[in-house]
């Protein structure tokens, strides 16, 4: 997965930011790594879920609810 490989032009100071992925065919890999380095200090990265073609809509209302928007 190659999201995100420079620095992100938002500022995301006191926010969570949820990872997710609409492809099946890997993992996060070292997203989550790369894009902590760019984001403030007090910003939360939070690995999130892949959205592949396996999860019915229970399951993805589930998620979003777990994450307590």
């Amino acid at each position: 997965m190659k999201a995100i490989y420079s620095e992100v032009p938002y500022d995301f100071s006191g926010k969570r930011v949820i990872l997710f992925a609409t492809s099946g065919g890997s993992g996060f890999g070292k997203t989550a790594a790369a894009l902590k380095k760019s984001l403030s200090p007090d910003a939360a990265l939070v690995e999130g879920k892949l959205l592949n073609t396996g999860l019915s809509p229970a399951d993805l209302r589930a998620w979003c609810q777990s994450l307590a928007l």
